[in-house]
């Protein structure tokens, strides 16, 4: 079979590989669609993976099952997670299901990218999903990325009447300040400064839009919100800068969410006076869990998310590299998709 391994950036094969076997507990899924994650593209976040199969946003059909395997069937159409819990440990009990080692162990066999891949046990039980009629392939490849807006927007307390500030509207932008509408927000507040992505954030219902080559992110926080500024700031950038922004823009009582870590080396400085007196808190989201997959899935089936409205570009698995550039590219692009076995 044919898959798509990163040696780096800018060095992307299409490889021949065996076909994975499969064990009794396992599945063998028939690739379809996958997507591109900015995470892929990221320098430094890639090379401390690479080489590796890229795609963790991936749906199939199921081509063979173990014989011990129950509750799927050969002709699912299924959304498969990288990674699963154990549900055991301290911290799945505790709902922190990206810190469980477990969780942090597993991956698809060889992953996303490829022809076919093979789902462990532990992955098929706690986080595969079968796809609504409804829910198209592309639909479903949107399972993983809503997921962690779904976690980022709950862990940022978005409620009902609040501000809601996103800066960043590449695709997780997007989906972030859609989960943040569909929370209750009442006032989502989109900022960055490619023209392509201001004017869809508009298009997909963001309130307002600041393009920030031209204007003071802070300085037009306060005019759009009459000086109360953001109740939640979803800041996606993985830069200090940003999230420097961002801390600039959050009102009295309000979140600022990490969405992204910036390299391991950077430091983020702050001072803690204005964050103690304004009871601001800083909060991180990384990943998703199977809570967030499942109601990922229902917001999908429900309309909330379209591949429709957020996928731009579709390439076929042998322009996987292609499909990188225009993601790395953040320019007039929201979702990459690789069409596989198409």
């Amino acid at each position: 079979m044919k898959a798509a391994k990163v040696y780096d950036v800018d060095d992307i094969r299409i490889e021949e590989m065996a076909t994975p076997v499969i064990t009794a507990r396992d599945a063998l899924v028939k690739m379809r669609s996958c997507g591109i994650c900015s995470g892929d593209v990221t320098p430094w976040y890639i090379r401390r993976k690479a080489p590796l199969v890229i795609g963790h946003e991936p749906t199939g059909v199921i081509e063979a099952l173990g014989e011990e395997v129950e509750g799927l069937s050969v002709g699912d159409r299924v959304f498969i997670h990288h990674h699963a819990p154990c549900y055991r440990c301290r911290h799945c009990r505790r709902g922190n299901f990206t810190m469980c080692v477990t969780w942090k162990q597993t991956r698809l066999d060889p992953g996303g990218a490829a022809e076919y891949v093979r789902v462990p046990e532990i992955n098929l039980r706690y986080d595969t999903l079968v796809l609504p009629d409804s829910v198209s392939f592309d639909d479903g490849a949107l399972i993983e990325p809503v997921a962690c807006s779904v976690k980022a927007i709950e862990r940022a307390r978005v409620r009902p009447g609040d501000i809601v500030l996103v800066i960043g509207l590449g695709l997780m932008g997007m989906l972030n300040g859609i989960v943040a509408r569909h929370y209750g927000a009442k006032t989502v507040i989109g900022a960055d400064r490619v023209d392509y992505r201001l004017n869809k954030a508009l298009e997909l219902g963001m309130d307002h839009v600041v393009d920030v080559r031209d204007h003071d992110l802070a300085e037009s926080v306060h005019e759009l919100t009459g000086g109360v500024m953001a109740d939640a700031v979803i800041v996606g950038p993985g830069s200090i800068p940003a999230m420097e922004a961002g801390l600039t823009c959050v009102g009295k009582g309000g979140i600022v969410l990490l969405f992204m870590s910036s390299p391991e080396e950077d430091v983020l400085a702050f001072r803690p006076f204005d964050l103690y007196f304004n009871d601001v808190s800083i909060v991180c989201s990384y990943s998703c869990g199977p809570h967030d997959t499942r109601m990922a899935l229902d917001l999908i089936e429900a309309g909330v998310v379209t591949s429709d409205e957020v996928v731009t570009h579709r390439f076929p698995l042998s322009e996987t590299r292609r499909g990188m550039e225009v993601t790395a590219a953040a320019r007039d692009s929201l979702k990459v998709l690789l069409q596989i076995n198409a």
